[in-house]
């Protein structure tokens, strides 16, 4: 059995998976990345191992991907992060053909073939507006846990209108709409709604097909979900490894190496 995998350091988090030659998912990790990249991308792939009872010699093949794939020391090539979430999609969702990948710093809108291979992308160009740090921005002023956000979000009945393209401004207009009475769960979820609708513009960019499948980190946000499937008027693919998506994807290629060094040399090829 060959296991290959796939690690995937984000500017937040880092995540590690491994598959197994049935490209099932044999195990995965998740680590805060922190200031030092090279650790967080050993921590994950060592826990990933732990996590599947194998043993670092196991893995023949493992591929870096991420803002800091070229920190995955230990790793045998690297692959962007949007080709990886490209393929991870599709592998979970094969009806995938637009992926919207939203994570800490930035939102990508990716359009992909059947094979998941990518036919277009973009990424937002207003600093981090519309990306999990607006989420973050929203938290702080509001002293209210990142994972509370979604929760609170949801009760929300009124929505103030978010205007800043800003996340260095985000904190202040909450806390102006808060000081104008507004209640806690509307202003999160004009907060949402704006990224929504941000991350709605850089899919028209690209041209939306269905099936639209959600990945990054705010995919766990079920308030962003639902605000997102509002906005584009459908329901985008989640699931539990939304969050894994592009450490799935760099996995896949990696098996992919494995799978093609095994193939016999083809008619009329010689071995040197």
């Amino acid at each position: 059995m060959a296991y290959a995998a796939g690690v995937d350091v984000g500017s937040t988090q880092t995540k590690a998976v491994i598959v197994g030659e049935a490209r099932q998912i044999v195990s995965r990790a998740l680590v805060e990345t922190g200031a030092n990249v090279i650790r967080a991308a050993e921590k994950a792939f060592e826990e990933a191992l732990h996590a599947g009872d194998l043993r670092e010699e196991e893995v023949e093949y493992v591929v870096g991907t991420g803002y800091g794939r070229y920190k995955v020391t230990f790793g045998n090539t690297q692959i962007t992060e949007i080709s990886c979430h490209g393929r991870g999609a599709v592998h979970m969702f094969p009806g995938t053909r637009t992926v919207v990948d939203m994570g800490g710093q930035d939102t990508k809108a990716i359009r992909v073939s059947y094979t998941g291979e990518i036919v277009d992308f973009c990424m937002n160009d207003k600093c981090a507006a519309g990306t999990g740090r607006f989420l973050g921005a929203a938290s702080s002023a509001l002293g209210i846990p990142i994972d509370g956000l979604g929760p609170t979000a949801l009760r929300g009945e009124r929505p103030v209108k978010i205007s800043t393209t800003c996340t260095v401004f985000a904190e202040s207009e909450v806390l102006s709409w808060l000081g104008k009475g507004k209640k806690i769960e509307d202003i999160l979820l004009g907060v949402h709604q704006s990224i929504a609708a941000r991350s709605a513009g850089l899919l028209r960019r690209v041209g939306i097909e269905e099936e639209v499948t959600f990945t990054g980190g705010v995919a766990r946000n079920m308030a962003m979900v639902d605000t997102l499937n509002d906005r584009l008027g459908l329901k985008v693919n989640v699931s539990e490894e939304s969050h894994f998506m592009g450490a799935l994807g760099a996995a896949l290629f990696a098996l992919d190496h494995i799978l093609a060094s095994r193939a016999p040399a083809k008619s009329g090829e010689h071995a040197s």
